[in-house]
């Protein structure tokens, strides 16, 4: 490891260590000043969930069986705090009361008293011990808007007593967020702890001078991490989605109100539906970039309602570096940047100029995408490069991702710059060539990727290319590099001769990769971002070695 790499690790882990601390210190500070804590008597209002309900997870849950993470958690009568958890995820859905949103299918008698004792039993282990994975940000701030969200479950035929310690533990929450907002790390997650807290703001009794301090706090996070473009500074396209989904609710509970909206909110949500559009792909699912997993169908067609923005996508977001070639119905989206900061490289990907494309319906060349929950050594094999459409070399990522006990697991050293041309040529030809200099450092050499998209979308051209620095030799050893084209499980392969493949869509739609004078091979491949979880795939591989052959070209073409 480079000693300026060594030191930027440092830096993060000491600020790591300060961020834990001041999180641990929420509790004694939150104990000190108890005494002077206000409950409210009531909520004024519960704010609307956009989240998909599923009446089959209420039924299951009133027969005592949680569907958390993919898992289902059986607790044979038991409270589900009293079982043993299956895994941290399942732990973190159970501990955020996101699966509250189900039992709204399903408001009776018992069902309400069911998902009552839930929270009571909650109170009562984890209400006044703000440590562990209960009280961890993300999740305090997500059991925060979803007690507020699903008041009306929970609250419905409650006895006076249980309203008065419901109400005492959520402020408790409110007061612990707040405690922690400064030392939570730069993302989503702070964003979310304060969009929390303004929802929070508005839905107890509590003075107008607060509501105008959470609003202006939401302001400034908003203005921090809404980029210009619309994007996310994570470089998350599932980001943007996550956060519109809290952000619609809080907007219309602020008007439904009467209060004065906070200056940036309706700005901001305008600014994003663009960025949403623009990773949207012919199948109506969002691309695999940066920690993007699957996209549920119901959840994006409810934020999409609320847009009225209208309008075709952009053709390039310039702060979040992403470009999109589109043609009638071909679309191409590609990554043409890398982490904002090295604090943000903690859910970033070594995915740099890899691409996705999809075509009528269906996605045919994708990234693998992000499991939801799959384990540690699942998702940082995700993050590598060979997990992306683009070029490996060696089997080494253009950035390596660094695991650190005390600063997390972030990308460090690799790409640092980008050049990026875009034109259209004199037929209409729509072009993207893009560099990086990510196995510079290593290998000596950059990485140029030239895309182009016919006016007719029917065929796309590919040409990548590495080359040295100018006025320096090529090294005479060898190495292997390999153009990875990862393919959507639902697409059907078939070999047509060595340099090409037929990629068949369920609907009949075919186009066929070609690769002139090298060998496509077909190979085994995993796809993390499945709905149903991590699916085997298939990928085309296409293999070369510089010095000897420092370049390849490759075309897809619809199939008449």
């Amino acid at each position: 490891m480079r000693l300026a790499d060594r030191r930027r690790l440092l830096s993060f882990g000491l600020r790591e260590i300060w961020r834990r601390l001041c999180r641990r210190s929420a509790g004694f500070r939150l104990a000190i000043t108890s005494f002077s804590l206000q409950v409210p008597d009531r909520l004024i209002v519960a704010p609307t969930d956009l989240r998909a309900l599923d009446p089959f997870v209420a039924e299951e849950i009133l027969e005592g069986r949680f569907p958390l993470a993919g898992r289902i958690l059986e607790t044979y009568g038991q409270s589900p705090f009293s079982v043993e958890l299956p895994s941290r995820a399942a732990a973190e859905r159970l501990h955020s009361f996101a699966w509250l949103r189900h039992i709204r299918t399903n408001k009776t008698e018992a069902a309400c008293a069911s998902a009552r004792q839930v929270v009571a039993d909650w109170i009562a282990l984890y209400g006044r011990s703000p440590k562990g994975i209960a009280w961890e940000a993300h999740v305090a701030a997500e059991r925060v808007i979803a007690w507020l969200s699903h008041s009306t479950v929970v609250l419905q035929g409650a006895e006076a007593g249980f309203y008065r310690r419901f109400m005492k533990s959520l402020a408790y929450q409110v007061r612990y967020l707040r405690k922690i907002a400064g030392c939570t790390p730069e993302g989503d997650t702070r964003l979310r702890l304060r969009i929390a807290l303004a929802m929070a703001s508005i839905s107890m009794p509590t003075r107008a001078a607060y509501i105008r301090r959470e609003g202006g706090r939401l302001d400034r996070e908003l203005e921090r991490q809404i980029l210009a473009d619309g994007g996310h500074v994570s470089r998350n396209p599932r980001a943007v989605l996550d956060l519109l989904i809290d952000l619609l609710p809080l907007r219309q509970t602020y008007i439904n109100l009467g209060h004065d909206l906070p200056q940036k909110l309706i700005p901001t949500i305008d600014r994003m539906y663009p960025a949403l559009r623009f990773f949207r792909h012919q199948d109506g699912d969002l691309a695999l970039f940066n920690g993007a997993s699957s996209t549920p169908a119901s959840e994006l067609m409810s934020v999409l309602r609320y847009d009225e923005t209208a309008g075709k996508p952009f053709k390039a977001l310039p702060h979040m570096h992403y470009h999109r070639l589109s043609a009638d119905g071909t679309t191409l989206i590609v990554d043409t940047g890398r982490p904002l900061s090295p604090g943000l490289s903690r859910g970033a990907h070594a995915g740099c100029l890899s691409f996705e494309m999809s075509a009528g319906r269906h996605r045919f060349i994708v990234n693998c995408g992000s499991p939801k929950y799959a384990g540690r050594n699942y998702r940082h094999m995700a993050r590598s490069t060979p997990a992306h459409s683009t070029v490996t070399l060696n089997e080494t990522s253009s950035s390596r991702i660094i695991r650190s006990r005390f600063a997390g697991s972030m990308l460090l050293g690799g790409v640092a710059d980008v050049e990026v041309e875009r034109w259209d040529d004199m037929h209409g030809n729509d072009w993207l060539r893009a560099s990086h200099d990510g196995y510079l450092h290593q290998f000596g050499y950059f990485h140029e990727r030239e895309i182009g998209l016919n006016v007719k979308g029917n065929k796309i051209k590919g040409h990548d290319r590495l080359y040295l620095p100018e006025g320096e030799a090529p090294d005479n050893e060898p190495f292997l590099a390999v153009a990875r084209f990862h393919i959507h499980p639902v697409i059907t392969l078939s070999r047509r001769d060595e340099e090409s493949v037929a990629m068949r869509a369920p609907d009949g739609e075919t186009w066929i990769f070609a690769a002139p004078g090298l060998q496509v091979m077909i190979d085994e491949d995993i796809f993390f971002a499945d709905v149903s979880g991590v699916r085997p795939s298939q990928q085309l591989v296409i293999e070369f070695s510089p010095p000897e052959t420092s370049e390849i070209r490759w075309m897809l073409r619809r199939s008449e």
